[in-house]
This record gives structure tokens, sequence and C-alpha cells, in this order.
């Protein structure tokens, strides 16, 4: 299996074969605790514009984005699992834009399947690759808005990596850890809470 590690918009137009957009801080964060939640799909798009038109075809389903770290005016939550109030989500349609992670979908148009990832699901992304043997894997870091790397997708790219090829990566859990001090930290901040 071919497994190759891309970057920011530019490497989501380049992905190919099975690829996985990987955004951990926070979109495809939020979307396995909107999962957990009981959301019955959730549908990624890539402008605001396309986010209000679900809303005139479904009035029931629930928006939920940001741009520059920032709740969407007019949307029902923003873009961190903190925020969202799963008795108001559950067995709804979320349509879910961010300013780096639904980029990364919208953009992969060469991929043969996209699935998405963050540390939270790592573990069971690659076990559905390994299930799927396909001949090549592509795993796009999405970063900050699609334009700078991060660390947090880097590191996260780099463990489904080691899991799919079977190379252990023992020190996961204090890399882990360091990214509230080391890339993290503005999610930390109380002046920025908000976002």
């Amino acid at each position: 299996m071919d497994v190759n590690i891309y970057h920011l918009i530019e490497g989501a137009k380049e992905a190919k074969g099975l690829t996985v957009i990987i955004d951990v801080f926070r979109a495809f964060s939020l979307e396995c605790y909107l999962m957990a939640m009981g959301v019955r799909e959730i549908r990624p798009v890539g402008k605001l514009e396309e986010a209000f038109a679900w809303r005139e075809r479904d009035k029931d389903c629930v928006l939920i984005g940001e741009r520059g770290g920032r709740m969407c005016e007019g949307f029902d939550f923003g873009n961190s699992p903190s925020t969202v109030e799963a008795k108001r989500v559950r067995g709804k349609r979320v349509i879910h834009t961010t300013s780096a992670g639904t980029q990364g979908i919208i953009n992969a148009e060469k991929a043969d399947e996209i699935i998405t990832g963050s540390l939270v699901n790592a573990a069971a992304v690659a076990r559905y690759i390994k299930g799927r043997q396909p001949a090549g894997v592509s795993l796009v870091c999405m970063g900050t808005a699609g334009k700078v790397r991060n660390q947090e997708d880097e590191l996260c790219a780099e463990y489904i990596k080691s899991m799919i090829i079977g190379t252990p990566m023992p020190d996961i859990g204090e890399r882990s850890k360091t990214l509230r001090y080391n890339g993290g930290e503005h999610f930390f901040d109380p002046d920025k809470q908000e976002i």
C-alpha cells in the first residue's frame, strides 16, 4: 500500500486513492462528537451560501461552522464540540463548513473515496484503511485555514500512517499532550473562548 502525506489546499487537490482529510483542531474532531450525539447525517460544504441553501431546502437542518475561528453569522453553532448541544442535533442533518477541513473535502476532486480524520478517530481510520486495502492512500494535513501547516494535523497523519504500515509510535500520548502548549494554546486562552 502506497501511503503519502500531503499538505494544505494544494495537497488536497493532489490527493488520490483513498483520501483522509485531517483537521484535528477542530472540524473533524467535532464531527466525531456529532456522530456520538446521534446526528442523522453530516454534509460538508465549502461556501456559506451552500449552507444557507440547505437551510432553504431543509428548515430542520442544523448549520455548524466557522470562518477565522468564529461561528458564522446566522449559524446554529460554531466549530467546537464543547458548544454543541446534543439535544439540538440528535436525529438532524448537520451542514458543516470550515476554513480548512471542509475546504479539503471540496478540493479533493481526484480522490476515489474521502474520509475525515483527527486524533479522536485515528485508530478507527487506520483500521478502516487496512480493511479496505487500497493501492494508494493520501493523508492530507489541512493546517490552519488550509494555508499554514500546523503540528496537530502533521502528528495525526504520522500516527495514522504508523498504524497502517505497522510501525509503532509509542510516544503518541506524550506528543498529543504537548499540542496544548505547542500549536493548540489559543484554544485554551481565556481571552479567546468565543472562538
